[in-house]
């Protein structure tokens, strides 16, 4: 007896959903049943794209690769039956892009896949942050990354930053995170802060500030200064112009009685 066994009709619709009859995508990465290729930060994707033999691509078709709407650059010996195309490095810029290989006579054979880039926040190492007392403090932490951050904790000291007695706002974005305070105080807020963030899957990974706080500098008026010993030249110089005759009258006197002398 001989046994034929055929997928079951759900997983064939699911198949021919990203790959058509015509036309197919290998992968390495390997592609997952949703069409999509999981792939990290930098790392090397290759694509190959093969006509089957039943259909009008196994004749010396032309294959043409698109980036989303964009059509990409290809030898012409990479075009005939089979064609690749190699992502090296792949780049945050590529996370969601999806590489369609088509027939050039008919779009409507064509297979697609979608690259799902993932990385960590990059939280590593230490920075040194000077403040005056009263000045505004500003730490920043970059967060971005795919799958997103689940949590972010601030601490100073080893502590959790005590947002009310420190008076300390947090801003968490899609990009980064931001502690803020308007008021410097030394008592308060000299320290060494760290930045935690938990990502789902590369765990918690941080940076620290080290923030020494100084005493309040008092800034020189330059400008106001600058600006009084204009106003004070200009004067001078409109009451010697005012008083000019008299001056000069005055030198003659002083030059005549120095001749009778």
């Amino acid at each position: 007896m001989k046994l034929v066994f055929s997928p079951p009709p759900l997983l064939l619709l699911l198949y021919c959903a990203t790959q058509t009859c015509g036309v197919r995508i290998q992968s390495n990465p390997v592609i997952n049943s949703e069409g999509v290729i999981q792939i990290e930060l930098e790392d090397t994707v290759s694509l190959l794209c093969l006509a089957d033999d039943d259909s009008e691509a196994h004749n010396n078709k032309e294959l043409v690769w698109l980036r989303n709407d964009a059509v990409v650059s290809l030898k012409d010996e990479n075009k005939k039956s089979n064609s690749s195309v190699c992502i090296s490095p792949v780049i945050h810029d590529d996370n969601g892009a999806t590489f369609t290989c088509r027939l050039s006579t008919n779009a409507t054979d064509e297979a697609s896949v979608t690259l799902n880039v993932i990385y960590g926040p990059e939280l590593n190492g230490s920075e040194q942050v000077t403040a005056e007392e009263e000045s505004k403090l500003f730490l920043e932490c970059d967060i971005w990354a795919n799958p997103p951050v689940s949590f972010v904790l601030w601490t100073l000291n080893g502590s959790a930053v005590d947002l009310l007695a420190g008076g300390f706002t947090v801003t968490n974005g899609g990009y980064t995170s931001q502690l803020t305070a308007n008021s410097v105080e030394k008592r308060l807020h000299e320290g060494t802060y760290e930045c935690t963030a938990t990502s789902p899957m590369y765990g918690e990974r941080s940076k620290s500030f080290s923030v020494k706080v100084t005493d309040k500098t008092i800034k020189f008026p330059l400008m106001p200064m600058i600006a009084g010993l204009v106003v004070v030249a200009l004067t001078a110089l409109l009451a010697v112009v005012s008083r000019w005759k008299r001056i000069m009258k005055c030198c003659k006197s002083c030059q005549k009685q120095r001749v009778r002398s």
